[in-house]
């Protein structure tokens, strides 16, 4: 199985999940598509994967590369049926190809906050032996706010009704992050537009604390990580 990667940033990596992916003898590259990398035949590859970044979907004056990679996303999904796992502007990257809609949200979340998956979540394959709550790792101001044509809803928040989709048997889309490392927090708090999201929504010390938050829930997250790669490479597989 080969696997290709899609990052919008050198910091938002696939984390945890390339230890795993190392384990398994699963060979994955990476295009950096803000930094004029071109996009591969998919010919060669066996799925998707799409990490998050600071620029939104619909940036594409300033990041004219967008649209090649919606466009990409779109061919993967919608003609190739590649199975395909997109994080936070991943997520929302697959619902704007597939035709759905993403905008801002009415406030940002930031931090680390509960998520609840809805009934089609606990019965998807991607959650099994997932909790119904569970608290997650959050960092956006923008959203998925309709789900694409064959979209469902698995998993919402109060503030975000769709932290993760599937469209299809196979393409998941999930808005919250469970690929963190020990340098994670204070990597993303380095880049401006995510500096400035964590102090708006959590006031002064904010870097400090939420380092600290996920310094001792690392543990379960990683657990989560693990659980959820395993469950997606089995769908992949199949």
């Amino acid at each position: 199985m080969r696997v290709l990667v899609f990052q919008h940033i050198n910091i938002e990596h696939p984390g945890i999940f390339r230890d795993f992916l190392d384990a398994d003898g699963i060979r994955w590259d990476s295009v950096e598509l803000d930094e004029g990398e071109a996009i591969p035949s998919f010919a060669d590859y066996d799925l998707l994967w799409v990490m998050g970044g600071p620029m939104d979907t619909f940036e594409e004056d300033i990041h004219p590369w967008l649209v090649a990679e919606k466009t990409a996303i779109h061919e993967a999904v919608a003609v190739r049926g590649l199975p395909f796992i997109g994080f936070c502007l991943g997520h929302q990257l697959l619902a704007d190809a597939l035709g759905g809609k993403v905008g801002r949200m009415e406030a940002p979340e930031v931090g680390i906050m509960d998520v609840a998956l809805t009934a089609e979540g606990q019965s998807d394959p991607l959650y099994a032996g997932a909790a119904a709550h569970a608290d997650y790792f959050q960092w956006h101001s923008c959203g998925v706010l309709g789900l694409p044509e064959g979209g469902v809803s698995l998993a919402r928040s109060p503030a975000c009704k769709i932290q993760a989709m599937r469209v299809g048997e196979s393409a998941y889309g999930i808005q919250y992050h469970v690929e963190l490392t020990p340098n994670t927090v204070t990597d993303w708090a380095a880049v401006p537009a995510y500096a400035e999201a964590l102090d708006s929504a959590m006031g002064e010390g904010a870097l400090e604390r939420l380092d600290a938050d996920a310094a001792t829930r690392m543990p379960e997250f990683n657990r989560e990580a693990k659980r959820l790669y395993d469950q997606f490479m089995a769908i992949a597989r199949a």
